[in-house]
């Protein structure tokens, strides 16, 4: 996922100055947590269900389902610390991790999880589209 710290970094500014909370964070936040829960609990099909497309296809590789891919994923998520939404995008930062979320008609996807901060660089996820 190429997700750029500058670009997290302008939309974490630009909400901080606004001083309003968009009312997507609500829904961001708990897209994010339903992923994270039914991962935790051995829900793969159901976590598969909560990525967008484009992710949950990157996680069918030889021959596996993702449902089994995402039991195999290394995804310490963690305590909210804090939601960012700008537009269509969000990013929800765990305590132990980072989630960035689509809004699609449906509603709020999972596009990264698992993400680490690499400083300068694009995040490393071990979910991502």
């Amino acid at each position: 996922m190429k997700i750029r710290n500058g670009l997290v970094a302008v939309a974490a500014l630009t909400a901080s100055l606004t001083g309003c909370a968009s009312a997507d964070d609500v829904p961001a936040r708990e897209a994010a947590l339903r992923f994270y829960g039914a991962v935790e609990g051995g829900q793969g099909e159901r976590a598969c269900a909560l990525l967008a497309p484009e992710a949950a296809e990157s996680l069918r590789t030889g021959g596996e389902t993702c449902a089994a891919a995402v039991a195999q994923l290394d995804l310490p998520g963690g305590e909210v610390l804090g939601v960012q939404v700008w537009g269509d995008e969000a990013q929800v930062r765990l305590t132990r991790d980072t989630v960035f979320l689509h809004r699609f008609p449906a509603g709020w996807l999972v596009r990264g999880a698992g993400c680490r901060s690499r400083g300068d660089l694009p995040y490393d996820c071990e979910v991502r589209t």
